[in-house]
């Protein structure tokens, strides 16, 4: 099959048509030619499940037993994680939601509220606010600013579209009784950045996508989100997030 994901036409050589059905929504046309072309072996899927196992035992969960069919998709997203960098693309782990057509990205660990805080501010701004990608969306970094790509690897909710918008800001978020957005440096982001971000195997590729976090800097804004899960956490969140999209509003003449 032949997929596009942030630009990018990508062949796939893959073993189960539940990929195809995976990955509807990105096949690209048949005579596209691919940027990136690999196949995915036996090995790819053993050590997903493999990986798997020891997430699950890291997290004292009983040992889930997945199908070829569904690890075959964890293989896919994961060649292409190693192979994007060098195309600035890096693979992120968060919750993408473009309102108005801007992106905004929160952050955090597993657990923290990512997706809630996304849905609670769908519900204050309904159409305006849509779902870019819930889970693991691609950035594609250059000097002139990031694009958010959405992708078929899109969350247990499965919450997110072919689609593309500017990103503006990356949100850390954090559970908190009150709730409180304040901006921060790069620094201070920076390791949740790094955590969040695909880590590749190859050391020039880790190189490049330590590279490419470092020109974030320079077109993206950061914050720190405090807050808890209720509608309150969107309206303060939005009060600030609201003045990054003011200059891309149009009005009717």
């Amino acid at each position: 099959m032949k997929i596009t994901l942030a630009d990018l036409t990508i062949e796939i050589k893959n073993r189960y048509p539940y990929a195809e059905e995976y990955c509807r929504d990105y096949v690209a046309e048949a005579d596209a030619v691919p940027d990136l072309s690999f196949a995915i072996q036996e090995s790819d899927i053993s050590f997903e499940r493999e990986k798997a196992a020891l997430e699950d035992a890291a997290m004292g969960f009983p040992i889930h037993s997945y199908s070829d069919e569904y690890l075959e998709t964890l293989a896919i997203y994961r060649k292409i994680a190693e192979e994007t960098p060098f195309r600035q693309v890096v693979l992120f782990h968060g919750s993408a939601i473009a309102i108005d057509g801007i992106t905004f990205l929160f952050t955090a660990k597993s657990g923290t509220g990512k997706s809630t805080h996304s849905r609670l501010l769908r519900e204050l701004l309904g159409d305006r606010a849509v779902m870019i990608n819930d889970d693991k969306p691609l950035l594609k970094i250059t000097d002139q600013g990031v694009t958010v790509y959405g992708t078929p690897w899109n969350g247990k909710h499965h919450l997110g579209m072919n689609a593309s918008a500017p990103l503006k800001a990356i949100c850390i978020l954090e559970r908190g009784v009150q709730n409180e957005i304040t901006p921060i440096s790069y620094l201070d982001a920076y390791p949740m950045l790094l955590q969040q971000c695909y880590r590749p195997a190859d050391q020039e590729q880790m190189l490049r996508t330590l590279s490419l976090l470092n020109q974030l800097e320079k077109t993206v804004r950061f914050y720190r989100l405090r807050c808890n899960v209720e509608r309150d956490a969107a309206i303060t969140s939005y009060s600030t997030l609201k003045e990054l999209v003011k200059p891309y509003e149009t009005t009717d003449n």
